[in-house]
């Protein structure tokens, strides 16, 4: 089951507002522009824009990242060597535990080299961390990058990080980076989501529950966050890149290095030590149990759950659903009800709801309630169907045709005859062949639309190719057509308001295409992919070019502004036209600001 519904909390964590988060002396001017009186994930955005603004020198991965870590990882006890990440042991005999060895034996070979760990695994990264090159970030990011015994770093390869105890090691599949080292793990993962965004996400390199109020955020992080205080080892390292005259710093902090305790503050979770400030007690007490749930306006697709609220000695801040016994999404801040939606036609469902404080203690599941779907519409949900079956003559000339639809709206179509047959019934057939292909246009319809649905074939003889789907002048999708008849469905188009749809021959040389019960649904706001954010993708960031790309499967307005706010360049992307033009931007950091269906993102992104 798709899990689709948005969550982007802005929350007030009320158990951490009475904390002091006042950064010290030495630290007050880097974090100037930050409000430490925000939560949640405004406070997150903030940190993210600040931590990517102060990143003004893009090391080589080599040799940048080689002579960085002979300074920022010398080992403490000997000036000589430098610390290597899930080390243990230099007096077992076994290299690969080696906890320390010398700077200058770097390289890659195995029982004497240490080489360069990506702690985010380079291929964990979507796009990978490579995909803009390894010369520049996020490969070539030191806060990830880490010396390592060559075997050791092999050993763990990309696997996930798992809980565990003990040293580093293996554990079904997956990582544990061992006692040492699972509080600076947890920091850099966090450093890496804040700095690289979507890209670099929690979830694709831990294992555990996700955070109810991040999804993104694997709550795993957050413990060991709080269970292996920073280490001066950390507080050197950091302070290191924050000091612009040392030739091989980034200029960027991890701030959960400087504050564990941020992340508490951000995703909730148990207090990590407040290094600005005094420590609240932990809040220990869950929420009481949700009653009373119900379900109502069940569809053969959605059902509307509603329930009492829960009490807790602090306060809710969400809840999570059950479907079939299996986590299905977290409700926005303590909404009380919820609409769920991709279920199947004609099938019974369990549900039940469980409610979350700020410190991601839980209630108990509530009683389970039972409710089935509703046979699927047979034109309920239909906006626009099209059979062609009122076309008002059998004519096998290509001529410029149109007539009152099944609408009773005016349709039009160009280089079109109307005496074949598909489906047991008239169609349309469009010339594809001339310079002046033919189309299809709808009327202009109200209601908008969520997906459009026909079927096709390819008239006479010919090839195979693609029907271009517009919607006001925008590509949504291809209906493909070739030798045997096929019906195909362009999902999640959902644009609202008024609409006119055009379909016409764009494969190259052309072809005659039959075109028949053509439909498309109304728009709705249970069409709308509520999970779009976390849908979306955008890369290269750095970018290192002109060319900017965006990976949506909604049709997107786009606002880049500069961090002073103004507005330097929109437009639309879609899921056929995802590049970007950003030539006109200079080397810095700049705020990407995207929208759909009322809602919106906004992400950072960086022009070398």
């Amino acid at each position: 089951m798709k899990k689709n519904y948005l969550f982007i909390l802005c929350l007030s964590i009320s158990t951490y507002i009475n904390a002091q988060l006042t950064p010290p002396a030495n630290q007050q001017s880097y974090y100037s522009n930050i409000d430490f009186n925000k939560t949640g994930m405004d406070l997150f955005d903030d940190l993210a824009v600040e931590t990517a603004a102060k990143h003004t020198n893009y090391l080589s991965y080599t040799p940048g990242i080689w002579e960085a870590s002979k300074i920022t990882d010398e080992d403490p006890l000997n000036s000589l060597n430098v610390l290597l990440i899930y080390g243990y042991s230099d007096s077992d005999g076994n290299y690969i535990t080696d906890r320390s060895r010398s700077k200058n034996s770097n390289g890659g070979s195995a029982g004497s080299d240490w080489n360069r760990e990506h702690t985010f695994p380079n291929s964990l990264g979507s796009p990978s961390l490579n995909s803009n090159g390894t010369n520049v970030p996020p490969y070539a990011d030191a806060h990830n990058l880490r010396p390592s015994d060559v075997t050791m770093n092999s050993n763990r390869g990309n696997l996930k990080f798992m809980d565990g105890s003990g040293n580093a090691q293996n554990i079904s599949g997956n990582w544990y980076p061992g006692d040492e080292w699972k509080g600076d793990v947890a920091r850099i993962i966090m450093y890496m989501y804040l700095r690289y965004g979507t890209q670099c996400k929690p979830s694709y390199v831990g294992v555990g529950t996700p955070n109810s109020i991040d999804a993104d955020m694997i709550n795993l992080f957050l413990e060991w966050n709080e269970e292996d205080p920073v280490s001066a080892f950390e507080d050197n390292r950091n302070t290191y890149h924050a000091n612009t005259s040392n030739t091989y710093a980034q200029g960027n902090r991890n701030p959960f290095i400087d504050n564990p305790y941020l992340a508490t503050v951000i995703w909730g979770g148990n207090p990590a030590e407040n290094r600005w400030g005094d420590t609240p007690d932990p809040d220990t007490e869950a929420p009481t149990t949700p009653t009373n749930l119900m379900a109502s306006n069940t569809s053969s697709t959605t059902t509307d759950l509603s329930w009492t609220a829960s009490t807790d000695n602090i306060g809710v801040v969400a809840y999570n659903i059950y479907v079939d016994g299996a986590y299905y999404v977290s409700t926005n801040s303590s909404a009380t009800s919820i609409t769920v939606t991709d279920l199947s036609p004609e099938t019974s469902y369990t549900f039940a709801v469980l409610a979350v404080d700020a410190a991601n203690n839980t209630s108990n599941l509530s009683a389970s309630i039972n409710e089935t779907t509703l046979e699927a519409s047979g034109g309920g949900d239909t906006c626009v169907s099209e059979t062609f079956e009122l076309m008002p003559s059998n004519s096998s000339s290509y001529s410029d045709r149109s007539w009152t639809g099944d609408n009773g709206e005016t349709w039009s179509a160009t280089r079109a005859r109307t005496d074949q047959t598909l489906n047991g019934g008239r169609a349309l057939v469009f010339d594809g062949r001339s310079s002046s292909a033919g189309s299809l246009t709808s009327p202009l319809v109200a209601g908008g639309i969520g997906s459009l649905t026909a079927t096709t074939k390819r008239a006479f003889s010919g090839g195979t190719g693609n029907l271009e789907v517009q919607v006001n002048g925008v590509k949504v999708g291809d209906l493909p057509y070739g030798d045997d008849t096929q019906t195909t469905t362009i999902d999640n188009i959902n644009i609202e308001g008024n609409v006119t749809v055009v379909i016409a021959e764009t494969t190259s040389g052309g072809d005659r295409v039959t075109i028949d019960d053509l439909s498309w649904t109304c728009y709705s706001t249970l069409n709308v992919s509520d999970n779009f954010i976390k849908q979306i993708k955008t890369f290269p960031n750095p970018i290192s070019s002109n060319v900017f790309n965006i990976e949506t499967k909604e049709v997107l307005n786009f606002k880049i502004l500069d961090l002073l706010g103004k507005t330097l360049k929109t437009g639309q992307v879609s899921p056929s036209n995802k590049v970007i033009d950003v030539s006109i931007l200079n080397k810095g950091v700049y705020l990407l600001k995207l929208e759909a269906n009322n809602q919106s993102i906004t992400k950072k992104i960086i022009k070398l």
